[in-house]
């Protein structure tokens, strides 16, 4: 070997030394971050190399992070100066970013409760790796409010007999109450047990509003009733829980997260500073808090004021990739102001407080830098939602458009899967050119609220497409359990070539909206109608052609169809109890007579075999012939495998 050679190889050497950190939980402070005396924290590989930045030029550094857990003393923040550095797994370890702080010092009292001191409140506990429920009363279902819910300032709660003690009042319960697609949860501080009446914290919100609403009590002193509770008391600071079978506090791992936020990454759009290039790659990140303000909360809707574990302004192109979040209070990610073609790949985000993705605000950026645009969602798999905000949403945009939504699988949470818009009517909106695609989404919103669907939009969204999905099994508490749901405003879209079925309310509901295209698509097994129509306006609603409605229950057409400002044509209907079809209170001759589905068909579409819900089309298909497309499911959902 030539010296030149020698020379060029040590010079790569040392270039490769240069840019790549190593991280190991066994780490040091101040070590070189060689592989073999590698750095204590993501903090501070990110020190080193601000450190090395500031004496030369900056260039793109890989960290690697051995396996283990980093229990995050902060939030890990990066700026405009940390860009173009890889945050990944060292190759086959599984580096856990920990917000939890471990619990110890535990006492057994009287019974089979614990207890130990907690100068700090505690929100959510996590014993061996299972999330404890916060003392409920009552264990199981609900309480009732009496008559409609409360619009007093504050929220006056009138309960029903006994149900809310005086001994609760100013001891720390907090109510939660569901109201339609919404939920309020606020501290108890007063109550009048001879006017059936506890004054909660804060004010309610006026849109929303139900009759005998459902709510239930947490951290109440006496909850602590069943195993697998826990119950904190601010005023002693003592942190009391109940164990199921086999825990044993002082001997198994007992944690409560610590950070509300685990990253940050800060941006300054409007000073054309930004956090560019930052990849995030087999992570695990876990144990985030939530919290709430002395008032409590009143949620509008999809609890989008929730925080989130993973929280970015003025972030472009960002990647966070086969990465995990688990056991969080809030959202796992929100990419929010002036964040820009942003991607969240095969990544697994579960057993949440909140919600999993949010892309945008709710404000309008009037800036170019300011505004959040561009944005993939892609082969994640987003489930068990909701156990402290009931209304969060699996991916959630809000004024932000050309967004990509496509090959995700959402499913067993408590409102919406992926809802698009955040502007009521045909007022100036940010959302438009959002795609959502190839997505299996199933087992949503599961009885706990109403009002709600798998895709919910809402506004005018010019170029916005929801194709080829695949979604099923929609159940809501009383009205609106919607596959696909315009609601209001919903203008300009194309949806087509999806399949839904099980639905409690309608497998398709445009609330109201204009010239939405719908076509080519599978309604099916409507329980209580199949399509739902709200209201009449001067202008065309929708055309809704060339698609099969299938049912055996409920009826085909709900709500509001008078007015005839719809199109619908080269549609297939067939109820398969053998029933004459209705439409609206017409028969179909009734109904082409007014000039709708005058090239449509009442007959069995000849699915292969539609109990099992197989949506295949025979060869000999009359849908087949009127010209349907058969729609291929085989490439919904992840095409690869989620996670870390």
């Amino acid at each position: 070997m030539t010296p030149r050679i020698v020379l060029a190889l040590a010079l790569a050497a040392a270039a490769s030394a240069a840019t790549t950190l190593y991280v190991s939980p066994e780490g040091r402070a101040g070590a070189p971050g060689t592989l073999e005396q590698p750095l204590p924290s993501p903090a501070a590989a990110r020190d080193a190399i601000r450190a090395r930045r500031a004496k030369a030029a900056a260039e793109p550094v890989t960290v690697i992070l051995r396996g283990g857990t980093y229990r995050l003393a902060e939030p890990l923040v990066l700026g405009p100066e940390d860009s173009s550095v890889t945050w990944e797994a060292y190759p086959g370890e599984r580096p856990i970013l920990s917000g939890a702080r471990v619990i110890t010092g535990w006492t057994k009292g009287t019974g089979s409760i614990w207890t130990t001191p907690s100068a700090v409140p505690v929100r959510q506990l996590f014993i061996n790796g299972r999330r404890a429920q916060r003392a409920r009363t009552p264990n199981q279902g609900f309480y009732r409010i009496d008559g409609p819910s409360s619009q007093d300032k504050p929220f006056l709660l009138r309960f029903r007999g006994n149900d809310i003690p005086k001994a609760w009042e100013g001891r720390g319960a907090e109510a939660i109450v569901l109201l339609a697609w919404s939920e309020l949860r606020m501290p108890i501080v007063k109550v009048d047990e001879a006017a059936h009446t506890a004054t909660l914290t804060g004010d309610p919100r006026p849109s929303n509003k139900e009759d005998h609403a459902r709510y239930w009590i947490e951290n109440a002193p006496d909850g602590l009733d069943a195993a697998g509770e826990f119950q904190y008391n601010s005023a002693s600071g003592t942190l009391r829980y109940r164990p199921v079978a086999g825990e044993d506090p002082s001997r198994d791992e007992v944690l409560s997260p610590a950070l509300i936020h685990l990253v940050r990454l800060e941006g300054q759009p409007g000073q054309g500073r930004f956090v560019r290039n930052v990849v995030f790659r087999g992570l695990d990140f876990r144990h985030a808090d939530w919290s709430m303000g002395p008032q409590g909360y009143a949620d509008t809707q999809a609890a989008n004021e929730a925080a989130a574990a993973f929280e970015a302004t003025g972030a472009e192109a960002v990647t966070i990739e086969r990465c995990s979040f688990s056991q969080m209070g809030g959202y796992a990610v929100w990419f929010g102001r002036g964040s820009k073609n942003n991607r969240v790949l095969a990544t697994e985000i579960y057993d949440m407080g909140g919600g999993g993705i949010k892309l945008g605000e709710t404000v309008m950026r009037q800036p170019e830098a300011e505004r959040n645009e561009g944005n993939t969602v892609a082969d994640s798999d987003i489930h068990d939602l909701g156990a402290v905000y009931p209304a969060a949403v699996g991916v959630w945009i809000a004024q932000s458009s050309r967004n990509t939504i496509s090959h995700n699988h959402v499913h067993d949470l408590y409102y919406t899967a992926i809802s698009a818009g955040w502007t009521w009517g045909y007022t100036p909106n940010q959302s438009k050119g959002n795609i959502i695609e190839y997505n299996h989404l199933h087992h949503i919103g599961n009885g706990m609220l109403s009002d709600m669907g798998a895709i919910y939009t809402l506004g005018e969204q010019p170029g916005t497409i929801i194709r080829n999905n695949l979604i099923h099994d929609v159940s809501s508490f009383t009205y609106g359990g919607w596959g696909i749901y315009p609601d209001e405003g919903s203008s300009d879209m194309l949806i087509e070539n999806n399949i839904v079925y099980r639905t409690k309310s309608a497998g398709f509901h445009q609330h109201y909206g204009r010239e939405n295209l719908v076509r080519n698509n599978i309604f099916a097994f409507g329980r209580e109608f199949q399509l739902m129509r709200t209201r009449v306006e001067p202008h065309v609603s929708f055309t809704f052609e060339g698609n099969i409605v299938y049912f055996n229950q409920g009826k085909l057409l709900g709500s509001n169809w008078t007015g005839g400002q719809f199109r619908m044509n080269r549609n297939i209907y067939w109820d398969a109890r053998g029933s004459t079809v209705q439409f609206a209170g017409k028969t179909f001759a009734e109904w082409r007579a007014g000039d709708q589905d005058t090239q449509s068909a009442v007959a069995d579409p000849l699915f292969v075999n539609a109990p099992a819900y197989d949506f295949t089309l025979r060869p000999n298909s009359p849908a087949l012939k009127m010209g349907f497309r058969p729609i291929d499911m085989s490439r919904v959902g992840p095409r690869v495998r989620p996670g870390v």
